[in-house]
């Protein structure tokens, strides 16, 4: 019997849904033990990787030391910024060897807030021959997959005319038919589309003061094919084709912190974000209004801040506030029931600031795997009526520290039946076939 083997060629997945559909993997490590393939060194950076045709596409950050001017006191370094001189990367690597393919670099200075400084947000897009990447300043690229030739670049920030937020560019671009579409920020031009041959811009729409640091996605709601998309101020649905804005509902993080890609089911869309925001807007039947359903509670939803939730049968499965995993009903924002145990290592420590995990449902074994910022891949089953953990095991090391502990901040990608993952010194590829079974 063949086995399908599936791409991560994107931020979130194949169809950014947050679901991975490739079946002959193992989930239970503890019979199981994924096995690691290779490692290879990597800079630092928070740019997950993405897979497709056997190539793993990856950023990294190559800086000159820097040490910090006293901070005065009183004053909060999460918004300090500083200018910080280095070089983005762009690594092509053999997801069979983890050799690298090829490489380009360029000069970047960073310029936002230098406890975040580390690295390029966005993971890299692969689409069509065609490898599109966004660094945290602005830098977006073009490249032949095969060979790494650039085949246009332009700079959000200075061709637009908009200020770096206050922690770098980060919202990933997204493919739709002929067209690549950025979060950019500013009057007119919050969205834009590009030929994604050219780099020629076909459309723009959206005003806002801060693009925010999420994603859009692509969705259809009553027949009609839209794109989502949660910035600054707002959350929105744009046809696609042409940026025509189908409605607009206010709905501001603070700060600019929009991260979370909006989540989708039936009519209701999900946002979530800083500081305790959360909630669900439904659209109209032919898709031209929509209204805030809920979201001016803090007593509901689950208000996860850097990570996206997942969607299923009408319910939000996610980490959340306080170190809370949490499983809600998206029609009213009540929540059913919350843990802790997935954000915390397997012994039960490592509470801390700005708790996170990604989440990635398996559709084939109907189980979830949570990567907490701890370093971990856990297993779990997750329905209404509670959390039950399968196994967990750590994947890699926390390497980047904030708020007084270590963490790591990268989604990793799952293709082939492997698991790819990355910290701010090396990227490991582990196969998840369940060719080490462990013996009885």
């Amino acid at each position: 019997m063949s086995l399908r083997a599936e791409d991560w060629p994107q931020y979130l997945g194949p169809t950014r849904d947050t679901v991975w559909n490739e079946s002959g993997v193992h989930l239970d490590f503890e019979k199981y033990p994924p096995k690691l393939l290779w490692s290879q060194p990597i800079g630092s950076g928070y740019s997950g990787p993405s897979v497709s045709e056997n190539r793993v596409f990856v950023m990294d950050r190559k800086s000159e030391p820097y040490e910090p001017e006293k901070i005065k006191p009183g004053t909060n370094p999460n918004f300090v910024r500083a200018k910080i001189k280095g070089k983005e990367r762009v690594i092509c690597l053999s997801t069979e060897s983890g050799k690298m393919v090829w490489s380009h670099e360029y000069d970047s200075t960073y310029t936002s807030v230098f406890i975040y400084a580390i690295g390029p947000r966005t993971t890299p897009l692969v689409h069509d021959g065609h490898v599109f990447t966004l660094g945290a300043e602005g830098q977006l690229n073009a490249y032949q997959s095969e060979n790494g030739k650039l085949v246009w670049s332009k700079n959000l920030i200075t061709n637009y005319g908009i200020e770096n937020p206050e922690w770098g560019t980060a919202c990933h671009p997204i493919i739709y038919k002929e067209t690549l579409i950025c979060t950019v920020g500013g009057k007119g031009q919050t969205l834009v589309a590009f030929d994604y041959r050219t780099g020629k811009e076909k459309w723009k729409c959206l005003d806002s003061k801060k693009p925010g640091y999420g994603t859009p996605v692509i969705e259809t709601i009553h027949g009609t094919k839209q794109l989502i998309v949660w910035h600054g101020e707002t959350v929105n649905g744009v046809d696609p084709d042409n940026g025509e804005i189908y409605w607009s509902v206010d709905f501001k993080p603070e700060f600019g912190m929009a991260i979370g890609a909006p989540r989708v089911w039936n009519d209701l869309v999900y946002i979530m974000g800083y500081n305790g925001k959360s909630g669900t807007v439904t659209v109209s039947k032919d898709s031209r209004s929509a209204s805030l359903l809920w979201g001016l509670d803090r007593r509901l939803g689950v208000a996860g801040v850097l990570n996206t939730a997942h969607v299923q049968n009408g319910y939000i499965y996610s980490a959340g506030q306080r170190g809370l995993f949490r499983c809600v009903e998206m029609m009213t924002g009540k929540r059913l029931w919350e843990s802790r145990i997935p954000l915390l290592r397997k012994d039960g420590s490592g509470r801390g600031a700005w708790p996170s995990a990604f989440t990635v449902y398996h559709k084939p074994s109907d189980q979830t795997l949570i990567f907490n910022d701890h370093g971990e891949m856990i297993s779990a089953k997750l329905i209404p009526q509670g959390y039950e953990e399968i196994s967990r095991t750590k994947i890699i090391e926390p390497t980047h520290s904030v708020g007084g502990r270590t963490l790591v901040w990268s989604h990793p990608a799952l293709a082939d039946r492997k698991l790819f993952c990355r910290n701010d010194k090396e990227i490991r590829c582990y196969d998840l076939s369940g060719s080490q079974a462990k013996k009885k």
